[in-house]
């Protein structure tokens, strides 16, 4: 069977990620560069700012807002401790309260408010999610690089967790054999893969344990 060929930027098949984060990753990332094809001028830096929604009764849906626009991913499996994540739900302020209720509650696995209103701004949203005893919302800024290595999609990112530094590298791809080999190329055999909701969890103090490094 023919591999797919990945392109930074496009919808692809669901994809298998490995991610870590920590304080140091100058040895991968050095790799990353020197081994990495060249890739789209667009993905060669981007910031952005974003709120995740954060959980105490979930650990299997990223909720993430970014331009207004909500994103929830849902973890699938986990393959040679590569993990697998699809899009659950995508959705744009305001939001109705059916969506709300049967998508983006159920998927924190929590119960939803009351809800009287018809629909419901971002800020309305944010407000019942300070609100809510099971819920936090925390503000990440990103600041990401883009390689492809084994044509496998790769970035190095510093983070901002509610303004705490840490760093992030990550590489994804279709196909597990292609994964597994740039993480052994970039000297990350062995690193704990660590996503999202778990870093953010682990730097507010809700998860005890550490980052990668």
């Amino acid at each position: 069977m023919a591999t797919e060929e990945l392109k930074i930027g496009e919808i692809s098949k669901p994809r298998f990620e490995f991610r870590t984060f920590g304080q140091d990753f100058d040895d991968a990332a050095f790799l990353m560069g020197r081994l990495s094809v060249p890739v789209p001028q667009k993905v060669w830096e981007r910031e952005s700012e974003e709120i995740y929604i954060l959980s105490k009764a979930n650990d299997l849906n990223n909720t993430k807002i970014r331009d207004g626009k909500m994103d929830i991913k849902t973890y699938v499996q986990t393959v040679q401790g590569m993990e697998q994540w699809n899009p659950l739900m995508k959705g744009e302020f305001p939001l109705s309260a059916a969506v709300l209720k049967n998508e983006v509650f159920s998927a924190f696995m929590v119960e939803a408010p009351v809800l009287d209103n018809a629909q419901y701004t971002y800020d309305e949203f944010i407000e019942m999610v300070k609100s809510h005893p099971q819920l936090q919302a925390v503000r990440v800024r990103k600041e990401r690089y883009g390689y492809m290595v084994n044509n496998t999609i790769c970035e190095v990112a510093d983070v901002y967790i509610n303004g705490a530094h840490v760093v992030s590298i990550n590489s994804e791809s279709t196909e597990i054999d292609d994964l597994v080999k740039t993480v052994n190329d970039l000297g990350l055999n062995g690193v704990e893969n660590i996503n999202y909701l778990q870093a953010i969890k682990r730097v507010i103090g809700w998860i005890d344990l550490p980052l990668a490094n």
